[in-house]
């Protein structure tokens, strides 16, 4: 059991009504659709814990839910507690159940930096000589053709036994740098650490800073304030977790609208002002920024460049016999494309989805941890499927994503949430009040379902009238 559960000091989180509006749904675009005069009585509901978790809220962490009610109001006297956990037992703590290992041939690699700069020098290299053995092929005598051929046929064993060995080398360095992932136990390649990324990391920081330094937000901007404060109780509440403590934490807050936020491997997140708007309360923000320090403590980035740089390694390969098989550049060309297209549809982009799948799953008990409500985690992802459906947006096939759709992330997120609510219930989390949120966004989803069923009755009754 983790020492810090116990020590830990419950300071109550003041987040005043300026700052509350951060999370107000005047700013999405959903809620236009969701909250007016007709939806009143599916926002009104009575709170039979409220006196109950205000005196909690007394002796921990405290945010205010600003869940959306009619014409920008919030349900009064809704609290949801965000303390800091008391416990955390000995089968959930995250650092104990998984470990790393570091194989010593990591130290002889070359930086992923360096690998990047020699990426195109390496693809040159297997399309130079790929063309070069086929015009050599072309030149040759068809005697010589013959030759050599009964040489290939006549030392077959030989050449099969050399190909068997260095299959038996790539599999024995492939199984020699497998590794747990911590929390999940996932085997994964890992060839980089988080070290290795520094000068990448810090490049592209530099980039990010210089991108946005006329919309960064002061620190005494409200915004900037509650992010922090969110921020600062889920990195206190998970110390545990290897890794977290030796970063150093740095947020940045960026008025733009788009709807996202990011961890870079050292620890400098960047949220976005679209983010602020697009969460309905603390609590959805504080699921999504769990899932992306959990990319970071993870080390995702890492394990994608791992990855990446052996399937490199084995295209090139493939590269050089498409170059050097195709009779024609033109086809070769061709056949490089459909290679990438393979690359990307079948190896990057699920992948990719894998990573996500598993900083959800670890950053809702991030979140848990923390004493968030990680019910609406779930209601985030299905609110963001509906604004796209209202404004018409065509749902592109998972399979061309290098994310889950959002409906299956809410499902993901639901099978998981019994689990993150036994982790807060082990924290001595305060206890969550009714209603479900799910429950309300359900019932708000049938609500505006049925309201917009009724015009289209009442217009083919008219057309009926008419004829």
């Amino acid at each position: 059991m983790p020492s810090y559960c116990s020590e830990m000091k419950h300071q109550q989180l003041n987040i005043s009504s300026k700052r509350k509006d951060c999370f107000r749904a005047t700013g999405y675009d959903v809620h236009r659709y969701f909250v007016n005069d007709n939806h009143k009585l599916l926002l009104s509901h009575q709170n039979r814990d409220v006196q109950r978790n205000v005196q909690c809220c007394m002796r921990s962490h405290v945010f205010l839910s600003s869940v959306p009610f009619a014409r920008g109001r919030t349900l009064q006297g809704t609290f949801y507690p965000l303390s800091a956990p008391r416990c955390f037992p000995a089968e959930y703590s995250l650092q104990k159940t998984r470990h790393f290992r570091t194989s010593p041939v990591l130290n002889i690699l070359l930086p992923p930096h360096v690998w990047l700069l020699l990426k195109p020098a390496q693809k040159l290299f297997a399309i130079v000589l790929g063309r070069r053995i086929r015009k050599w092929w072309k030149a040759l005598p068809s005697n010589k053709r013959t030759l050599f051929t009964e040489y290939l046929r006549s030392n077959k064993w030989k050449l099969f036994a050399g190909l068997s060995g260095l299959g038996i080398i790539f599999i024995l360095f492939y199984f020699t740098h497998l590794e747990e992932s911590p929390v999940t136990g996932r085997s994964r390649l890992l060839l980089f650490r988080k070290e290795h990324y520094d000068v990448l990391t810090q490049l592209e920081y530099e980039g990010l800073m210089e991108e946005f330094a006329e919309n960064m937000l002061t620190e005494n901007d409200p915004r900037y304030q509650v992010v922090k404060i969110i921020i600062d109780q889920l990195i206190k509440s998970n110390r545990d977790l290897p890794g977290i403590s030796k970063m150093e934490w740095i947020l940045h807050v960026v008025e733009k609208s788009d709807i996202n936020a990011s961890v870079l491997p050292n620890g400098q997140v960047f949220v976005f002002t679209g983010l602020l708007k697009a969460v309905t309360d603390i609590h959805q923000l504080s699921c999504i920024l769990g899932h992306e320090i959990a990319h970071a403590v993870l080390e995702h980035t890492a394990e994608k460049g791992s990855v990446a740089h052996l399937l490199d390694f084995l295209l090139l390969i493939s590269l050089m016999m498409i170059w050097a098989i195709c009779p024609m550049d033109s086809l070769a060309i061709l056949g490089q494309w459909i290679q990438s297209k393979l690359k990307e549809f079948m190896f990057e982009r699920p992948y990719s989805r894998t990573l996500e799948n598993e900083a959800d799953e670890v950053g809702l008990q991030i979140a848990a941890k923390a004493c968030v409500d990680v019910r609406a985690s779930s209601v985030f992802w299905q609110q963001l499927e509906l604004l796209e459906a209202v404004k018409g947006q065509p749902q592109l096939p998972e399979w061309v994503s290098t994310h889950p759709s959002h409906g299956k992330r809410a499902k993901r997120l639901d099978r998981l949430i019994p689990e993150a609510l036994k982790i807060r219930e082990m924290c001595n989390c305060p206890a969550l009040s009714d209603p479900d949120p799910r429950l309300i966004f359900r019932q708000r989803t049938q609500h505006l379902e049925k309201s917009e069923e009724k015009p289209k009755q009442n217009v083919a009754v008219d057309v009926q009238k008419r004829t």
